[in-house]
């Protein structure tokens, strides 16, 4: 079944010279900017040799910049990791993805996922300027990537599950922690402007909705195979509600100006596909009540107190590759710093743009919901 994902675009940056004539003893490489080589906890006397700029991805055209090699790293990596994320929905917004195409998309996420994960943890906390609030280093930004990275995975097991026939049990349990990650993602952005963070807000409470509306409709299932058809109608009821939010919420994300694709996320297969469901399995409900059990609806809502066994995501492992072999100390001493030009001091702020990259509005392909076995 087609999928459709939310994207921000790639981050951009400016032509850096890498001028280090005189400074230079041996050919350069970026990890001998990072990497101590001198056999010292000290810091890379080249670190903070070069100034570097970078836009993020929810700031538009106007770059942070930073006189540090670390942040040049940690933005490559950045973007290495949404193109990852960009290169799985693409596939996945394929007609009819195949089995191959799936588990692509699947590791892709969890690879993405594992990037995001390694950066705030390990290189992030080593720099020395603080992200602004907001901007793609700041660790809430970060982990809200990270965690949608983890909860589009799992879409890809659901779809799965459901394709195979599995118990209405695990598709229910699968589809509530889902919707916790995105609920969980929504709240991590919900002290940053909303200028800059609305159309990726509103396509998480969305997704949350929407995977809510799964959980309470396969729950429903469960429950009526116990013959507990009042609580399976309610159960039904409430999945109608979290399908008329996400419903809400689709139309709020086409309106909102801001990245992402201006796709109609509401008339996609995978959205009409649940409401046809959760509509069917609800008259099937009502009618078997009123035949055989002739329960009482209850005023609560079942409590949906369920946990996955099977088929939660989590990041792959990331580490960037070692330091090439070339990279010693006597290479190190090479390098001398004061036969070079004076370093130029980063601005917090620039006013200049760096050109953005150029990317198509990609949108899901229709999908009949055909599958040849």
């Amino acid at each position: 079944m087609t999928h459709w994902f939310h994207r921000n675009p790639l981050k951009a940056t400016a032509p850096v010279s890498f001028n280090f004539y005189g400074v230079a003893g041996s050919p350069i490489e970026l990890a001998r900017f990072i990497a101590s080589l001198d056999g010292t906890k000290q810091e890379n006397k080249l670190r903070f040799m070069q100034n570097f700029k970078w836009t993020d991805t929810l700031q538009g055209n106007t770059p942070s910049a930073q006189q540090d090699a670390i942040f040049e790293l940690v933005s490559m990596a950045f973007n290495v990791a949404i193109w990852h994320a960009k290169f799985a929905s693409r596939l996945a917004g394929k007609e009819n993805v195949t089995e191959v195409e799936a588990k692509d998309v699947h590791r892709s996420l969890k690879f993405a996922a594992g990037i995001f994960k390694h950066l705030k943890e390990v290189y992030i906390p080593r720099l020395i300027t603080p992200a602004e609030k907001g901007r793609d280093l700041d660790p809430r930004v970060m982990d809200t990537y990270m965690v949608q990275c983890k909860a589009e995975a799992q879409e890809v097991t659901i779809a799965r599950v459901i394709e195979l026939k599995h118990n209405a049990t695990l598709i229910a349990a699968l589809a509530f922690e889902t919707a916790n990650f995105y609920q969980k993602a929504d709240h991590t952005l919900n002290t940053l402007e909303p200028e800059c963070s609305s159309k990726w807000r509103n396509y998480l409470q969305l997704k949350q909705h929407f995977y809510m509306a799964y959980a309470y409709c396969y729950h429903g299932q469960t429950l009526l195979a116990s013959d507990k058809c009042g609580e399976s109608i309610k159960s039904l009821q409430e999945a109608e509600k979290c399908y008329s939010r996400a419903e809400a919420l689709c139309k709020e994300y086409r309106q909102t100006k801001g990245p992402g694709s201006t796709a109609k996320p509401s008339e996609q297969l995978f959205f009409t596909t649940l409401g046809g469901l959760i509509k069917i399995t609800l008259q099937k409900c009502e009618r078997e009540n009123g035949f055989i059990y002739f329960h009482k609806v209850p005023a609560e809502v079942p409590q949906l107190e369920l946990k996955a066994s099977y088929g939660l995501a989590e990041p792959i492992s990331f580490e960037f590759p070692a330091v090439s072999e070339q990279c010693t100390p006597e290479v190190y001493t090479t390098f001398d710093l004061t036969k070079g030009a004076k370093a130029e001091k980063a601005k917090p702020k620039q006013e200049e743009e760096v050109k953005p990259m150029k990317e198509p509005d990609l949108k899901p392909q229709k999908d009949t919901g055909c599958v040849i076995s």
